[in-house]
């Protein structure tokens, strides 16, 4: 618990001290310094599993994890049309079982970033974004983190460009997508199955270019993938190897309530193993039981293509409460490049603000999230394989979807200052019935300035 509160009480104290030197940016600015700090703390009880822990299983017995952010968003205007933004950030956390392993939708989308106990300094984002007004009624831009107070022209085109994650730019949606301030579970912010090209903590190098066009926005974009899977070094090779996606989104109301709708489409290409050629690797050795991921590595020869759609929903059912859906499906062939061991995925749930009990800073949300995995891949787990995240052991499988429920409350206690209280219901998890299921508490402390 120390690692908690001590954390917090130094939030507070630097978060004060920025808060007295800080001034109203007005409607436009041209220099931008905002920070933020999260801190989680995460606990299951003891698991039931029928067939006890295996390589890649999340443990059963009483476990514990956290995580600690700390993040600069710094950002300047260099000449019209023109901003250029630079995030170092500071990173700390375990997660349970001491591994990034044991479900497809991790409970704490923050533990990507978090590197063992002791705080790892890294540069988060480094890139510039240029605007091209064409025409139409002028937006006032809201100063937000790595996004500078100002107006644009509804009809422009936007170039993104340097280190980034593809996430800031393509699946946006209004009611879940950020860990830090809504729901925790990675399969809440963004498509479980959506594998998109980044390195081990989700960034990576490349472009995207937007075109607003009225009530259409279309979306293209380009980013490095890791040299081998799940690792942090990037290939910054984008002729040869890259991931790709598209993205249309169209805009409406319903009744007099706005909503979005959003079709997005990926390619990745790289050194990818095939899931087919590593269960008969498995099976030339006598289907062995297997501690780590080395079926896959010794398959791993020449590029592979993997292949997903997806659409992202979202609607406002009144002022307060809002809907949204996410549905993705993956093909399935291949390891897992950056993202999630998911193949399939659906996430739906509704985000409701606090107005309607006078407390219009809190928030309270539900969701259910539903993963599966593919033929190909379900094959290679009842052989006995592991994969970096899941994998139960040899005969230990039997296969069933992995189900998540999340629901959680947000209290504003302080300006700009928020503990959130969460809770997550994991039925299958990674995917095999014998274990399960498993409960999950969380607290977590947000702070901006």
């Amino acid at each position: 618990m120390k690692l908690f509160v001590v954390p917090l009480l130094v939030a507070l104290l630097v978060q004060n001290v920025f808060a007295q030197s800080a001034e109203d940016k007005g409607d436009t600015e041209d220099i931008s310094a905002k920070y933020q700090i999260t801190l989680n703390k995460q606990w299951h009880p003891s698991f039931n599993t029928k067939v006890g822990d295996g390589p890649n299983s999340l443990s059963s017995g009483r476990d514990s994890m956290y995580t600690t952010s700390a993040t600069a968003h710094w950002g300047f205007r260099p000449w019209q049309g023109g901003e250029l933004y630079f995030d170092p950030e500071m990173v700390t956390g375990v997660p349970f079982t001491g591994a990034l392993v044991g479900v497809g939708g991790f409970t704490n989308g923050e533990i990507t970033r978090a590197a063992g106990a002791n705080p790892t300094f890294y540069r988060q984002r480094l890139f510039l974004r240029q605007t091209w007004g064409l025409g139409g009624e002028q937006e006032h831009v809201e100063s937000d983190f790595n996004q500078l107070a100002g107006f644009v022209d509804s009809n422009r085109v936007v170039l993104t460009v340097g280190n980034f994650s593809i996430l800031d730019v393509f699946d946006p949606n209004s009611y879940a997508k950020n860990q830090r301030t809504q729901f925790q579970n990675w399969g809440s912010w963004t498509y479980a199955a959506y594998d998109y090209a980044a390195d081990a903590r989700g960034y990576g190098w490349g472009f995207a270019t937007e075109w607003y066009h009225n009530d259409w926005v279309y979306r293209i974009g380009r980013m490095s993938t890791p040299v081998t899977p799940n690792v942090e070094a990037v290939d910054l090779n984008l002729l040869q190897h890259y991931g790709d996606q598209i993205e249309i989104e169209r805009s409406y109301k319903l009744g007099e309530r706005p909503g979005s709708v959003r079709l997005l489409v990926y390619h990745d290409r790289a050194e990818m193993a095939s899931f087919n050629a590593a269960t008969a690797y498995l099976s030339s050795l006598n289907y062995p039981a297997q501690s780590s991921p080395s079926a896959l590595i010794a398959v791993r020869t020449g590029n592979k293509d993997k292949y997903g759609i997806g659409i992202n929903f979202e609607q406002s059912l009144d002022p307060s409460v809002g809907f949204f859906l996410r549905a993705m499906k993956s093909d399935g062939k291949t390891e897992t490049l950056a993202f999630t061991e998911v193949d399939s995925s659906l996430s739906t749930g509704f985000l409701v603000n606090g107005s309607n009990w006078k407390r219009p800073d809190d928030s309270v949300g539900m969701a259910l999230m539903i993963d599966w995995i593919s033929a190909d891949r379900l094959r290679y787990l009842e052989a006995g394989g592991v994969s970096f995240f899941i994998g139960d052991g040899y005969r230990n499988f039997r296969s069933a979807p992995e189900q998540i429920l999340e629901t959680f409350y947000s209290i504003n206690f302080a300006k700009n200052n928020w503990i959130t209280l969460d809770w997550q219901f994991l039925q299958n998890p990674a995917y095999n019935a014998e274990r399960g299921p498993v409960n999950v508490f969380g607290i977590r402390y947000h702070g901006e300035f």
